[in-house]
């Protein structure tokens, strides 16, 4: 382009000139055209048209001006072409980077990778990272030799060739593509296994924490017993603070069964061995004999008069279950069956939260007990659970064939605090000892 100007500029130059010292201006131009010389000199010259010195300097203007826009746009062309492949670079940079940290952090985990790689994984995520890192260290250096070629185009004039960074921008957005399919793929895996090992270990805990809570009340109430639950409450006079108290509180529930071994010769009536009370409703689960007239079931201040009579001095094993469906409820004492009713706080589920007293009836949650409702005896053996047993469940324990503890509320010396003086938890007799043929 330069040679093109300084031809241009020579030719108006000769065509400007001054003529020669000693001929006459004629107003005409010339040019001068070698000829051979076995050629005519008599040949005629063909003049130049006249030219006007205000068009030549127009002509070479707009020549000038052309040439200087067609240099901008290569330079924007140039400059547009480098910032795509600075960005390419800083791409392949930060993936490298990711890659070589990968290699160095063997003990850790899989990390989250943005950018993927060629081919297939291998199977092993090491291979993997090294296969990745090689690649793409290879595509750096291809782009880094691009870069130097496109410095150099743009010193001698050149431009980067387009194919070939169109050609490459699709094959990097290729590589992408795979490379997240494949590690979204291992972080699916990595997922899944996280996953089956988190549940396992809560499993684990579980486990353990149970065993735990099993040996430390073992440990807490094997002083004096044979077993925790080989033990009795005694509660032997009449008053308002003899008592005891269980440790737990009862769930929601919409159907328990209440099971026990009581012995007592009180008269007249046994009073209160049972008593759930909870905020608003004092009488939510109550067990009572007071008088002459026969053990009721409370619950929700409902009531409901039971067949079982215990005041011999004898042990007796009874069990009673009620469910919120028609407020169904049965009674059993020494494993059998002795009546059973319905309507009995039906749909009411039994309130969660409250506070479980043996041997006094409350009169506000946890207090207010009145002497003349006190239980006179001894109990053992009280659980409850979230269900109404089978028969054949209430007769194994009532004939001493097993010992079933209770899933909501079992019967643990570590469970059962004893208040007033006089009130005592004690070793309890064997279980065939405590038959009514024994």
């Amino acid at each position: 382009m330069f040679s093109l100007l300084c031809g241009l500029l020579c030719f108006c130059a000769l065509g400007s000139g001054q003529p020669a010292s000693g001929q006459a201006d004629d107003g005409k131009r010339y040019i001068c055209r070698a000829i051979p010389l076995s050629g005519d000199a008599s040949c005629p010259v063909t003049l130049l048209p006249e030219l006007n010195v205000g068009s030549q300097e127009e002509e070479l203007r707009n020549t000038v001006m052309q040439l200087r826009e067609t240099i901008l746009q290569q330079k924007e062309t140039i400059s547009k072409q480098l910032g795509t492949i600075n960005e390419l670079t800083t791409k392949l940079s930060l993936c490298a980077s990711a890659t070589d940290d990968r290699k160095y952090d063997k003990g850790g985990s899989w990390g989250k990778v943005k950018q993927n790689t060629m081919g297939d994984v291998p199977r092993d995520p090491n291979d993997t990272i090294d296969s990745l890192g090689k690649t793409m260290q290879g595509l750096k250096d291809r782009l880094e030799n691009l870069e130097q070629q496109q410095m150099r185009a743009n010193v001698s004039g050149a431009s980067f060739p387009s194919e070939l960074r169109d050609l490459l921008q699709r094959r990097l957005g290729e590589l992408e593509k795979q490379l997240l399919k494949k590690v979204s793929n291992l972080e699916e895996e990595k997922s899944m296994l996280s996953n089956a090992t988190a549940a396992y270990r809560m499993k684990t805990e579980s486990t353990l924490n149970a065993l735990v809570e099993r040996i430390s009340e073992l440990e807490k109430g094997g002083g004096d017993f044979k077993s925790p639950e080989q033990f009795k409450l005694s509660l032997p006079q009449r008053t308002n603070y003899l008592y005891g108290r269980i440790t737990k509180s009862l769930p929601e529930m919409y159907a328990f069964t209440l099971c026990m071994w009581i012995k007592s010769s009180a008269s007249p009536g046994i009073g209160t061995p049972f008593s759930y009370g909870v905020p608003g409703q004092a009488n939510e689960i109550v067990l009572i004999e007071w008088g002459n007239n026969p053990i009721e079931l409370l619950i929700n201040d409902k009531v409901a008069q039971l067949p079982l009579e215990v005041r011999d001095g004898k042990w007796h094993h009874i069990c009673i279950s009620w469910t919120t469906r028609d407020g169904q409820w049965e009674a059993y004492q020494n494993g059998v069956k002795l009546g059973s009713g319905d309507n009995l706080a039906a749909w009411h589920p039994i309130k969660p939260g409250g506070v479980i007293i043996l041997g006094q009836e409350q009169d506000v949650v946890g207090g207010r007990f009145d002497a003349g409702q006190a239980f006179v005896g001894e109990l053992s053996q009280v659980n409850i659970w979230d269900r109404v047993l089978k028969p054949v469940e209430i007769q194994s324990m009532a004939n001493c064939s097993s010992y079933i503890p209770g899933n909501v509320v079992s019967w643990l010396a570590s469970n059962v605090e004893v208040f007033g003086r006089g009130a005592f938890k004690r070793p309890l007799e064997m279980c065939q000892e405590r038959l009514p043929n024994a």
